[in-house]
């Protein structure tokens, strides 16, 4: 496995090895060893990871970007097994020196990349393909009273989502959220333990 660091310090793309033949293709999609090994060195501690899901979506589709709130945030390692989707995270925690700035990195079936979004970020797709099935682990459980969001719309956060934003089909819920400048719930200081 490659790790490759991004502009934003914990936002990490991995890179599995591939091993291809006649027959089709062969990675591990995950082994705690080698994450131990690659990526607590580069992020300061250990995750146990403990949910992992799976949605199905169409082209268009967005979402996100949503996040949990204390106590309750969420590193998630999010990967797309079928069609393409562009994948982003935001900084979302005050006091950071990278606060409203983000990652965004194309996630395909067939590059096999993974992107590993820490807790105090802020976590949403847009299905570029004309389906896809996108997998992702977390280190905490889903908590339906924790649940929060940034609108995918928030024009501040100048992410190009590669589809016209208005056009983008997104959830009820989704359409609800408000934009970054708004958000008063998630108040991390830089140095907070957020692990």
């Amino acid at each position: 496995m490659n790790v490759i660091e991004t502009s934003i310090p914990g936002v990490l793309v991995l890179e599995p090895r591939v091993f291809k033949d006649a027959r089709g293709y062969f990675f591990e999609s995950f082994s705690q060893r080698e994450f131990d090994e690659k990526v607590v060195p580069l992020i300061g501690h250990r995750i146990n990871f403990v949910q992992d899901n799976e949605s199905m979506s169409s082209y268009g589709v967005m979402r996100g970007l949503h996040y949990q709130r204390m106590p309750y945030t969420q590193t998630k390692l999010v990967r797309c097994v079928k069609g393409a989707v562009l994948d982003v995270a935001v900084d979302i925690r005050k006091g950071s020196p990278t606060f409203g700035q983000h990652v965004a990195v194309e996630l395909t079936e067939e590059n096999h990349l993974q992107f590993l979004v820490p807790r105090g970020f802020a976590h949403g797709f847009a299905v570029l393909s004309e389906t896809a099935v996108f997998q992702y682990k977390c280190d905490e459980f889903y908590h339906p009273e924790a649940d929060a969001g940034i609108s995918i719309q928030d024009a501040s956060l100048g992410i190009d989502w590669r589809i016209p934003v208005q056009d983008a089909i997104l959830s009820d819920k989704d359409l609800r959220h408000s934009c970054l400048k708004d958000l008063t719930s998630f108040d991390f200081d830089i140095n907070d333990k957020l692990y």
